[in-house]
């Protein structure tokens, strides 16, 4: 019964920031400005037959007070976001229709954003982006063929800063719990001579955490320079950052969960003197820094083309103090001291990620009458140096400094190249095709990995067609197919597979002034997916598992609705069943037969509002819920590993005082995160046998903002 209130009172009386375009006054799409072209090949809008959703700037700019963008985007349809250290600083993910975040296809500006070997999208390594952020997409399913690794649950495309006409300088701050401090300062020139703008900004954060000793210090900058003459558009940017993060992602187990939710067992160990410890340094460090230079042409009326080179350079490790290690392990002898002979010792370790990547991406439009035509691709090259250093030992052997007790090499290739045409029969039908060819090749020589040599040809085909049935309605029906290789971690498990699916979207777009509705069903069929099996490496990656078939079918709906000229509400609803079939289980060495199970980490059903008031032009206040449903952390169908329902309810105040003299304006933001003090997890690991952990999210938490413009 408490079950049902809950999730009515999340869909009734709360709201939800929806991405939604502010563009309402028909279904054709709208036209895109001179930012917008550098991403022009990759998203898509109302006239396609994809599933997506766009957030702005101005509609999380309230809540922009040094969270993840994960975070930022929590309120989205069928997301669920999930942090490490609790509270939304420091290591965030994201799901999307129960995907992981390696499945989540993320460019910026058109540029593959992911690790080319873990698949991952490490937010962390660039905090405060949302802050040089113009726009995002998140389009669920496989989407529009894009650059980088395959999508299988959503592609997420951000733009990072337009042009801004007008020079302006801003400084931030916002200060919250768990001693959390963001300050960042912002500025433009304007446009020089109507052609050129620089800008930038330089940011830091830090934040003790919610979690014990799960602290985040974070920097980060970004730099733009824009050139345009109404044909040639350039822009170059350098942007990166550097965050030490006090490892947290142990987690806790079930009877600590209940008497110390906040504890982390990372860093912990017996001194000689018998008493417990935490090493002080168990810390995650990593420095990445980009390097992007896009070029838009416009040929002629009809022709266009979009070049972009880039660079990333990343290095860094995580420490760890090990304690009564094997001498094998490090390629030790075994010594004598005082007549005994020791072979274990406590040390401390250093894992190291020295990596590189770089490519060129391409596309052609052309457009005529009923007639868009986009010709892209790109190449990527990835190289990967993975090492492991002992910076101190209480008992070694002949060694050096830094000796390498290994040293593992991998390097990646990805080329893909496709063809979108999206043409009007007439005024109410419109047909879309998109083939796409990926080429990749991975080679590594890693302990965990052993050697691998692989080579993967993919042909992804989509179709679609769009149904205009007046101003204000449309439908539309889509066919795509995706393949997508193993990642590293994949490759712990032994030989794994590439993954097949199969996507089929239908849906319902209604918009009008007051009021605008989508609606969709999707049926995901999948060959050999890569699920997650609820175990975690020794690094705290998630580790997936090779299943046969299996399917994700569901519906969503979101809604913008205006109600009078001060209150809005947007709600959304995702409902789904997502199973393995015929799954297989081994038991004490025996094959075991489960039928249809439920695929891990896969809520059959998520909700998000947002219920605004706006008493004055200047004033909003914002009631923001989330309602996540249960959820299996392996795919076993074990009810003793669950992740139990949650709900999560945040109020957000923004007001701005305009000055107008050299102070332009001042504007104040308030944000207090679960103000109901809801005791709830958003993720977990399990690795059999009842060896189950736990994340823990903050209870009731606030951050305070202030943001000065002039």
């Amino acid at each position: 019964m408490k079950h049902s209130v809950m999730l009515l009172v999340g869909l009734l009386i709360t709201g939800q920031v929806l991405a939604q375009e502010k563009e309402i006054d028909s279904l054709t799409g709208k036209e895109i400005n001179l930012d917008e072209v550098f991403v022009s090949a990759i998203r898509v809008n109302k006239a396609s037959p994809v599933t997506f959703s766009n957030l702005k700037k101005e509609e999380y700019a309230s809540r922009n007070l040094g969270q993840d963008i994960p975070i930022l985007m929590n309120f989205l349809p069928g997301v669920v976001t999930t942090s490490d250290a609790g509270a939304g600083v420091g290591y965030t993910g994201i799901r999307v229709r129960g995907s992981d975040n390696t499945r989540v296809n993320v460019t910026i500006n058109g540029i593959p954003y992911n690790d080319s070997e873990s698949h991952g999208t490490f937010w962390v390594n660039m905090p405060d982006f949302a802050s040089s952020t113009e726009s995002l997409q998140l389009q669920r399913g496989v989407g529009t063929s894009t650059n980088g690794s395959g999508a299988f649950g959503a592609s997420l495309n951000l733009l990072t800063d337009a042009v801004s006409d007008e020079a302006y300088g801003q400084v931030s701050s916002s200060v919250g719990s768990f001693n959390t401090l963001r300050n960042n300062i912002k500025f433009s020139t304007g446009l020089l001579n109507d052609r050129i703008e620089i800008s930038g900004r330089l940011s830091r954060i830090t934040s003790d955490g919610y979690v014990d000793r799960a602290s985040s210090d974070l920097d980060s900058y970004f730099l733009q320079a824009a050139y345009n003459d109404g044909k040639t558009q350039l822009k170059a940017l350098l942007f990166g950052g550097h965050e030490v993060t006090y490892q947290a992602w142990n987690g806790v187990d079930a009877k600590t969960l209940l008497e110390d939710r906040t504890y982390n067992s990372a860093g912990a160990y017996t001194d000689e003197n018998g008493d417990g410890q935490y090493y002080d340094n168990e810390v995650d460090d990593y420095k990445q820094n980009h390097a992007q230079f896009l070029w838009n042409q416009k040929l002629s009326g009809n022709w266009s083309s979009n070049v972009a080179l880039h660079f990333t350079k990343g290095s860094g490790f995580f420490e760890q103090y090990k304690q009564e290690d094997d001498f094998a392990t490090y390629g030790f002898d075994p010594i004598v001291v005082n007549g005994d002979v020791v072979e274990t010792t406590d040390l401390i370790r250093r894992r190291w990620l020295d990596n590189k990547f770089y490519g060129l991406v391409f596309s052609a439009n052309y457009t005529k009458d009923r007639l868009d035509v986009i010709l892209g691709g790109g190449w990527n090259s990835y190289q990967g140096d993975h090492f492991g250093e002992v910076i101190w030992a209480r008992y070694a052997t002949d060694s050096h400094i830094r000796d390498r007790y290994y040293d593992d090499d991998s390097n990646k290739s990805d080329f893909n190249v496709y063809s979108k045409v999206n043409y009007g029969l007439n005024d109410k039908w419109s047909l879309f095709a998109d083939l796409q060819y990926r080429r990749v090749g991975y080679s590594a020589n890693g302990e965990d990995t052993g050697l691998v040599d692989d080579t993967f040809g993919f042909f992804n085909p989509k179709a679609g067609v769009v149904f205009n049935l007046d101003v204000n309605n449309n439908f539309y029906f889509s066919y795509a197919v995706a393949n997508r290789e193993p990642n590293r971690n994949d490759y712990e498990g032994g030989s794994p597979k590439s993954e097949k699916l199969n996507d089929f979207e239908l849906g319902w777009r209604y918009v009008s002034t007051a009021f605008q509705l989508n609606a969709n069903a999707y049926y995901m069929k999948y060959k050999d997916q890569l699920v997650l099996t609820g175990q975690l490496n020794d690094v705290g990656a998630p580790l997936r598992a090779n299943v046969g078939d299996s399917y994700r079918l569901g519906f969503e709906l979101d809604a913008n609705i205006q109600i009078g000229k001060k209150f809005f509400w947007r709600p959304n609803l995702a409902v789904s069943s997502n199973k393995n079939l015929d799954f297989f289980t081994e038991n004490n060495g025996v094959l075991e037969e489960l039928g249809n199970t439920p695929i891990a980490f896969s809520p059959n059903i998520i909700t998000g509002n947002v219920l605004g008031y706006n008493p004055l032009y200047n004033l909003q206040l914002s009631l923001l819920n989330k309602y996540v449903g249960k959820q299996y952390m392996n795919n076993i169908h074990n009810e003793d590993s669950v992740l139990d329902w949650y709900s999560q309810t945040d109020f957000n105040i923004q007001y701005q005082i305009d000055v107008n003299t050299f102070i332009k304006s001042i504007t104040l933001s308030g944000l207090v995160n679960n103000i109901f003090d809801s005791k709830f997890v958003s993720n977990g690991a399990d690795y059999g046998g009842g060896d189950i952990y736990y994340y823990p999210q903050a209870g009731t938490n606030f951050l305070l903002g202030a943001t000065v413009r002039f």
